[in-house]
């Protein structure tokens, strides 16, 4: 038994999707990335818990954020031409533009995952690997450690275009880069 695919899920050109491809397919479902020219719907319900810290952790950089600085939840990166991750929140830059669906990397200066069931492999392995290689300063996992969040951060070695480790918090995050924070992460859930 086969099933055709909907028009709009057929590519437009035989060498796949493009990253400007996204703006023009509001079939597709909310949270649609592009990823090395293969389109990624998030077709599972999202946990209460990721939607809750995903909200409230963007609402704390925003607040804590100097001028210059602006969270974003759920926007995607333009990386290159075959790929437009969205991570769960970014921090960019770039001024508020009401009408932007996207990013470049020379804008983004943290990218944050909150890795979830149906994306660990993506979070944890391929899209801080694209991050790194696309020069995103910063990059932030964030781990369900029985309720509590854990943030495992991040910062680019720009001779090895990769992350290297600079902490793992629990509790609390405290950080000075990409702009000075202090966080208590026990509130961003309930």
């Amino acid at each position: 038994m086969t099933t055709e695919l909907p028009d709009w899920m057929i590519p437009p050109r035989p060498s796949g999707w493009e990253a400007d491809d996204l703006d023009n397919l509001p079939q597709a479902p909310r949270h649609t990335e592009l990823i090395d020219g293969a389109l990624i719907f998030m077709m599972s319900p999202q946990r209460s818990w990721h939607s809750r810290l995903v909200e409230n952790l963007t609402f704390a950089l925003r607040q804590a954020a100097p001028d210059g600085f602006e969270a974003e939840r759920e926007m995607t990166i333009r990386l290159d031409k075959k790929s437009r991750p969205e991570p769960d929140i970014l921090v960019s830059t770039a001024a508020y533009d009401p009408d932007r669906t996207w990013y470049v990397p020379e804008e983004v200066v943290l990218a944050i995952e909150v890795v979830s069931e149906e994306s660990a492999d993506r979070d944890r392995s391929l899209k801080p690997f694209k991050y790194a290689q696309a020069k995103i300063a910063h990059f932030w996992r964030i781990e369900d450690e029985a309720g509590a969040p854990t943030v495992h951060v991040y910062e680019l070695d720009a001779l090895t275009s990769s992350y290297v480790p600079t902490g793992i918090h629990r509790g609390r995050l405290r950080v000075a880069v990409p702009f000075p924070l202090d966080i208590d992460l026990n509130v961003l859930v309930p």
